[in-house]
């Protein structure tokens, strides 16, 4: 897939290119693509949970776009993988290897709180609020960590249920 023509688009472009120069001095050079970080901690999670508890929760948009992801822990041993693993550079995929729809990733995180999750958020209120980055939200992709995977990685919490739970509950 080629890359895109936003501003996150080329400024993620020519920052790989920046790093990728490092080669030339004999460094390895690993570039990690990250999908959607959940953990306990905020970030995401943060903003769309307090929505859910008050039953306003639901899909962006048209909810069929990608939702591509990674739970903290695999995110935090897919690192520890890469140091250990020196044949692996250039770019790399780091998010589940099952990503989500944005509907069902809405009912995921009703199912968890024991919410519904029926309230659908305009795109351009999605824009409006988080401006560029809501564009990014709203077109998703559906990204494969096809490298870890061909490596040998496991994941622990691949399924969004699952790490959601993980996330939410413990």
């Amino acid at each position: 897939m080629p890359a895109g023509n936003d501003f996150l688009a080329r400024l993620a472009y020519d920052w790989e290119q920046e790093a990728l120069r490092a080669r030339k001095k004999g460094a390895r050079v690993v570039i990690t693509r990250f999908g959607i970080v959940l953990g306990k901690n905020g970030g995401a999670l943060g903003q769309m949970i307090p929505l859910f508890k008050f039953f306003l929760g639901g899909h962006w948009g048209s909810g069929k776009q990608w939702f591509s992801w990674v739970h903290m822990q695999d995110m935090v041993e897919a690192f520890g993988f890469l140091l250990t693993h020196p044949e692996i550079n250039g770019a790399v995929n780091l998010c589940s290897p099952q990503p989500v729809r944005n509907t069902d990733l809405g009912k995921a995180i009703g199912r968890v709180l024991h919410r519904l999750s029926f309230m659908p958020a305009p795109g351009f209120m999605i824009k409006l609020i988080l401006g560029e980055f809501g564009s990014v939200l709203l077109e998703g992709q559906r990204v494969i960590p096809r490298r870890l995977l061909d490596a040998g990685f496991k994941f622990k919490h691949a399924d969004i249920e699952e790490a959601l739970k993980n996330i939410i509950l413990d």
